[in-house]
């Protein structure tokens, strides 16, 4: 039986559990251990702080990131909030510290030039100090800094750089909840790219299956670095996003392995979740006039990998990947409703473009 995944929370409720502990522990004047948040669910959960410095007006908390196990590069950070008393009654300000990205284009939903802090996180925050802190509140403001360690050096192993927000992570999450392997966060995470992309009125949208087609996309098409956008196992998803918002055009750059499985209509081309229909590609070289021994070999072969092989090598090779390609091309035209023109560009594993369509 499969061990059941283990869930997570977002930097948004690290944000508001610091944020709140700290304001606690001004008010009792004692470090706190842990502290109850309201989600957005209306659900309490309870987190345990990190560290926490106390002085009489001012306190300093922090909470680990724990994403569960989902496979995120926030997991195992350290999100602190600085609190202070204020004279401003009954305000609530929110600022982004070290490690806190900041917006510098559009399309994002955030203001430019101001921290990455997202809606719901903020209003977490807020929520969760006016619905405990009511009596403090009516003599006080309270100014929350929330900062990341070392935010700046996780940045750079997510999409943050691309989408214009720089030196540091963003403060996200919509539930509070982190669920493992959810796809919910890369669908967004292409939805936000998109909308970047229309925001700074890019003219060309690149949507590349995986790190290194996108690598071979740069050094053959000149964009906008935020309109370089990694698909993964969501290519009919992206390009009905592409539809739905109106985008006219866009490249689609892969490898055979994911090609194949595009090719033959799957919707999610995960490694476990779908695997290489030979029998589906020895079909496309026979419409090449392959032998019957290079159709046998098809047929017998392993992985996508194995059959590139097979046929890189014979005369039919340009004919069977331009195939390939135009298979590509009639699902993601049927994924978008036909409402996006398409080029498709297929490469080997060393950057060469070895199919296209049209």
């Amino acid at each position: 039986m499969m061990k059941k995944l283990r869930t997570g929370f977002t930097t948004g409720t690290c944000a508001a559990a610091s944020s709140k502990a700290a304001l606690s522990s001004i008010v009792d004047q004692c470090k706190i251990k842990s502290i109850g948040i309201k989600l957005p669910n209306k659900n309490i959960m309870k987190i345990k702080i990190h560290t926490c410095v106390l002085q009489k007006n001012h306190s300093r908390c922090s909470v680990i990131k724990d994403g569960g196990d989902d496979p995120d590069v926030t997991h195992g950070a350290e999100i602190i909030a600085d609190v202070y008393l204020t004279r401003q009654v009954n305000e609530i300000e929110i600022y982004g510290g070290k490690g806190v990205g900041i917006v510098t284009k559009p399309g994002l939903g955030l203001e430019i030039g101001k921290p990455a802090i997202n809606p719901t996180p903020k209003k977490m925050i807020i929520e969760n100090i006016r619905e405990t802190f009511t009596e403090i509140l009516k003599n006080n403001g309270v100014k929350i800094i929330i900062s990341v360690m070392n935010g700046d050096k996780i940045a750079i192993h997510t999409d943050n750089p691309r989408l214009g927000i720089i030196n540091g992570i963003s403060i996200l999450g919509t539930s509070g909840i982190v669920t493992p392997y959810s796809t919910a966060s890369f669908a967004a995470s292409i939805r936000q790219s998109l909308d970047v992309c229309i925001a700074t009125h890019s003219k060309k949208i690149i949507l590349s299956i995986g790190s290194r087609s996108e690598k071979f996309m740069k050094s053959i098409i000149k964009s906008d670095p935020q309109c370089f956008i990694q698909i993964g196992d969501f290519a009919g998803y992206a390009i009905s996003q592409c539809a739905q918002k109106k985008i006219g055009f866009t490249h689609i750059a892969g490898l055979i392995g994911k090609f194949a499985k595009i090719a033959k209509g799957i919707k999610q081309t995960h490694v476990k979740g779908s695997k290489v229909d030979v029998d589906f590609l020895s079909k496309l070289a026979k419409r090449c006039d392959a032998d019957e021994n290079i159709l046998k070999s098809i047929k017998n072969a392993n992985t996508a990998r194995h059959v590139y092989d097979i046929v890189k090598t014979k005369k039919l090779s340009c004919c069977f990947f331009n195939e390939l390609c135009t298979e590509v091309y009639k699902q993601m035209s049927k994924h978008s409703e036909g409402k996006v023109l398409l080029d498709i560009i297929l490469f080997d594993f060393d950057g060469k473009i070895i199919g296209r369509y049209p």
